[in-house]
């Protein structure tokens, strides 16, 4: 597999050339007081370093040795523990945190390219601090003054990791019917009794406490979702003096064997009475839990495209290597055998595929990210509630999209490798063994389909679509001739998704199956169309540049393809849509 190297090119691209992302902050006093252009290429530049020379050296042997538990103890593989310190000597685990608690005090649009490369160096090893970062944004929007004092400032400094304990046995994506209990104590704590499963983090070595947010009920809680609560559970007591005590009454059971992310460990977590402080109101932990949602569910997107990246990158190198055949218009390499790989149509195809959908990935998670800084920052009240519309649409759109090009993306790079790719010494196969998990958790992707369809677009009346919808159109009026084959295409597809809207709106008045039967084709059409926004925005910085630098006409030529050959895609999968959902239904469940 090739050395990784973080696309530090691409990434100053997209912050300052498409979206001008400093001048952004410049106008946020609370990010203009930590941050400018200087100080975003140093952290992304020293983050580039850490992750390339330390942290990516660890993907394949992490995936050979994973995780060991020995009488409810969780080893991580070789190297890790090292590296993990390291990590968090940088202060990278905190690099989002509130500076009052320790943290770098960064906007999400530079925490996700650093979230990006730390998951392409390794996705296993990246899922420890963001677990620990997801923590940290709930316990500081909900927790009181007391707990964040406590336990923020050790978490941010990465002394002290966190874990999210929502599914058990029985309840995964219906978290209304867990079991887990809450007893009150008399001096304000709890007592949390219940399993918790895929538990990512846990239990390992790499820090001295783990601080699990709990999703458990009080004994009068309300039925339901209504009725779920959120507590602090630390693995270790903490002293009045920030001193550890004794442990808990909690344990690891077991580790999973999975699939892919072998160096994560995900636990089955048992608490037997283990003591805990509530975050947030009684009955309201699905709203503390959700504050860290549109972050976790972004972030988990970014592993998506950082898996793609790292696919990309051997892809390519390995493309240019090896010879095989002669090129159809006849040899190009007329001193060897044969001609590299990169000649041919179809791995042009398959590798133009793959950058086409990182770098319009990486344009969009970045976008996300600035409408996140917008929602929490601006002082602007009407820019901050479209902000915080625009997540609210577009955070289902960027884990499933994300997630599911990422696969595509990497099941590309071991097809580039033809047979080798199949085989582990190569690495592709174990990108495509860890991606497929992104797919899965912080909420599957048909979940986030229709979360998209039903509660966002649907459930809006098609206000929140309108929006984002509008603001497209608002570009494309705005440019010139010069950018018209890009903003054509990108209108017709837009109207295409207008009238798909509109059309399942309406259907959905009629027959509730509508939403489901049609979701996932949706939210396809959705991102490929968002995708062509950000590449015709991604073009207009580039046009009339590409002829002093290859950069620039690197990323026009691949504007086209996308254009060319991904945006078509659209077509089929809007058809599917529109054949609604009585094809679902013509057989009875003995049947299949």
């Amino acid at each position: 597999m090739a050395d990784y190297k973080a696309p530090l090119r691409d990434m100053r691209f997209v912050l300052n050339e498409v979206f001008d992302a400093p001048k952004l902050w410049q106008t946020m006093p609370a990010l203009a007081e930590v941050v400018d252009a200087e100080t975003a290429e140093a952290i992304l530049e020293e983050a580039g370093k850490i992750t390339a020379n330390s942290i990516a050296p660890l993907n394949r042997s992490g995936d050979e040795e994973g995780c060991r538990w020995v009488d409810g103890a969780v080893t991580t593989p070789a190297g890790y523990p090292e590296a993990y310190r390291l990590y968090a000597e940088g202060g990278w685990v905190g690099v989002g945190g509130d500076p009052a608690y320790g943290g770098m005090g960064m906007p999400k649009a530079i925490s996700a390219q650093v979230e990006e490369m730390m998951n392409s160096a390794s996705l296993a090893f990246g899922l420890y601090p963001m677990l620990t970062s997801g923590a940290c944004l709930s316990i500081y929007a909900h927790a009181s003054e007391e707990l964040k004092q406590k336990y923020l400032p050790n978490m941010y400094a990465g002394v002290w990791s966190g874990s999210m304990c929502l599914t058990e046995p029985h309840a995964g994506t219906d978290l209304g019917i867990i079991r887990t209990k809450a007893e009150p104590q008399a001096d304000g704590s709890y007592k949390v009794s219940g399993t918790k499963i895929f538990i990512t983090g846990g239990e390992h070595d790499l820090t001295e406490n783990i601080i699990h947010l709990v999703l458990a009920k009080l004994p009068d809680a309300p039925a339901g979702s209504r009725g779920i609560s959120l507590f602090l559970v630390p693995k270790m007591m903490v002293n009045e003096d920030g001193s550890l005590g004794e442990r808990n009454s909690l344990g690891c059971g077991s580790i999973e064997h999975k699939m892919g992310i072998q160096a994560s460990a995900t636990c089955v977590m048992n608490f037997d009475g283990a003591t805990g402080w509530m975050v947030g109101e009684p009955n309201k932990g699905l709203a503390a839990m959700f504050t860290m949602m549109n972050y976790e569910r972004l972030g988990v997107g970014i592993q998506g495209l950082a898996t793609g990246e790292r696919s990309y990158q051997s892809a390519i190198e390995y493309a240019r290597e090896r010879i095989q055949s002669r090129a159809p218009t006849g040899p190009v390499a007329q001193e060897k055998a044969a001609d590299p790989i990169i000649v041919h149509p179809d791995v042009r195809r398959m590798l133009l595929t793959m950058k086409a959908l990182n770098e319009g990935g990486r344009a969009f998670s970045s976008y996300v990210a600035l409408q996140l800084d917008i929602a929490k920052f601006s002082d602007d009240v009407e820019a901050r509630q479209r902000a915080e519309a625009q997540v609210a649409l577009l955070t289902p759109v960027a884990k499933a999209f994300l997630t599911d090009m990422g696969l595509e993306t990497t099941v590309h790079g071991q097809q580039v490798f033809g047979g080798h790719g199949f085989i582990r010494e190569w690495g592709q196969e174990q990108l495509v063994r860890d991606c497929r998990i992104t797919q899965i958790y912080e909420g599957t992707n048909g979940i986030q389909a229709l979360d998209l369809l039903g509660r966002k677009v649907v459930g809006s009346g098609g206000e929140l679509y309108s929006a984002f919808a509008e603001e497209i159109r608002g570009f494309c009026a705005a440019t010139g001739s010069e950018l018209e084959e890009f903003t054509a295409p990108l209108t017709a597809a837009l109207e295409n998704l207008d009238a798909l809207t509109a059309s399942v709106i309406d259907s959905a008045k009629r027959n509730p199956n509508e939403i489901g039967a049609a979701s996932v084709e949706y939210l396809h059409v959705f991102g490929y169309t968002a995708y062509a926004y950000m590449w015709a925005r991604m073009a207009e910085a580039a046009l009339g540049k590409e002829a002093q630098d290859d950069f620039y006409a690197s990323k026009l030529g691949t504007a086209r393809f996308y254009f060319a050959r991904l945006l078509p895609r659209i077509h089929s999968l809007s058809a599917t849509v529109r054949a609604g959902s009585e094809s679902l239904y013509l057989l009875d469940a003995a049947q299949f």
